[in-house]
């Protein structure tokens, strides 16, 4: 980032990100951290907060100049009470909760005030929530747990470090990754997205879990795959589900995989790229799931497929302008991809918010234009935790593809047994 009219101007990707900002698209993302009995008060929890900003400068700026070129400027007249604050609900069991996050997650974010907000939702036993709405122009995932590190977890000792990209190969390869890009990433799916729709502002949010180490352990052993295979084979069994439920028959689901090219010292924002692949939805065991993501990902991870993207975009838009947001806009087709799913790690240790323990984490991320559903992956104590979000007028039946996810872990970790 860089300075411009006395304030920190916005990267490329924060910028383009804050500008998918929309009627029907709120922009932000959003943790929602499960505490145990003991859980403080909203109070206490404020004042804590805010002793601990000065640590993170990012969350006490908000938006500042012109629409189309705003910065992002201190914010002199920062209430901490205007971000933290006891959500007005009932101690909600896990159904309303669900609707209760989903409710706080159509909410706009104050374009007024640093984007982000922070609701304490009460739950039976001195138990809570705390639904945390990040906005994507100021943090992605991987930022975001940085910033959880710093102002909410007890003991940031270790903290995860951000995932290091493999190089891509030296030039004298670059045609041959190109090539290989090519093959896989300019792909239209013959027939249309479950997901493509003119999306609006209701939100429906549903939550699963797997153990982390346990289904790590029979991805390798079945098929030689990573989590994040297991992560994608999980995702793909619940869409199965859902689609032979909702539609009878199962298509083609292409899906996008965030990848993080955060460095150390990169600071806050955004810096990702992605690949996509076909899920194989067709292939009825899901060992056999399994095996063919892993090939998919193992072959695009080979040929550096998100870093290649990472280049050519930023060559193009130094070259022509004009042909990189035509390529945005390709890259941006339900056609190219029917749904994100991205998978961030957070602590592997147990952690705890002013002494009270946090029972589990989850992770939201907003839906765009035409694609009605959206999965995030975030890891936190040793469990992996699904979040779904979704345009319900859309998708409908969220809590079946949530079920249907952890169901095809569950079917891994037996396969493995």
């Amino acid at each position: 980032m860089g300075v411009y009219m006395e304030g920190i101007a916005l990267s490329d990707e924060d910028g383009a990100i804050l500008a998918l900002e929309s009627g029907s698209v709120a922009g932000h993302t959003c943790k929602v951290v499960l505490i145990g009995p003991g859980a403080p008060s909203a109070g206490l929890l404020a004042a804590a907060i805010e002793r601990r900003l000065p640590a993170v400068p990012a969350l006490t700026r908000r938006l500042a100049g012109p629409a189309e070129r705003p910065v992002w400027v201190d914010d002199d007249r920062f209430d901490i009470g205007a971000h933290v604050a006891a959500a007005d609900a009932a101690p909600c069991d896990d159904a309303a909760l669900r609707t209760e996050v989903a409710r706080l997650f159509a909410e706009r974010l104050d374009r007024s005030r640093p984007l982000w907000r922070l609701d304490v939702v009460a739950r039976p036993g001195g138990r809570a929530a705390l639904v945390w709405r990040v906005h994507h122009a100021l943090a992605d995932g991987t930022v975001a747990m940085h910033f959880a590190d710093a102002v909410l977890w007890d003991d940031d000792r270790d903290a995860p470090a951000p995932r290091r990209p493999t190089p891509p190969a030296h030039d004298g390869g670059r045609h041959v990754r190109l090539a290989a890009f090519v093959r896989h990433e300019v792909e239209l799916a013959p027939s249309p997205s479950p997901f493509d729709g003119t999306i609006g502002h209701e939100r429906e949010v549903a939550f699963a879990a797997a153990p982390l180490r346990a289904l790590h352990d029979a991805a390798r052993q079945l098929a030689g795959a990573t989590v994040n295979d297991a992560v994608l084979t999980a995702v793909a069994g619940g869409l199965r589900a859902w689609i032979q439920h909702r539609h009878g028959h199962l298509g083609r689901v292409r899906v996008k995989v965030p990848v993080s090219l955060h460095h150390p010292g990169d600071g806050e924002g955004n810096r990702d790229s992605f690949f996509t692949l076909e899920l194989p939805l067709g292939e009825p065991d899901a060992v056999g799931r399994l095996t063919a993501v892993r090939a998919a990902t193992a072959e695009r991870k080979a040929c550096h497929d998100a870093e290649t993207l990472d280049v050519l975009m930023r060559d193009l838009a130094r070259v022509s302008p004009q042909l990189e947001r035509f390529c945005r806009r390709v890259e941006a087709s339900p056609r190219t991809f029917a749904l994100n799913v991205s998978n961030v790690p957070g602590p592997a240790r147990r952690v705890s918010v002013l002494g009270a323990p946090v029972e589990a984490a989850y992770s939201l991320a907003e839906i765009g234009e035409r694609h009605a559903l959206r999965v995030a992956v975030v890891s936190l104590g040793g469990q992996l935790n699904f979040g779904f979000c979704a345009d319900p007028a859309i998708v409908g039946d969220l809590e079946l593809l949530a079920r249907g996810a952890e169901a095809e872990a569950n079917t891994l970790l037996a396969a493995a047994r």
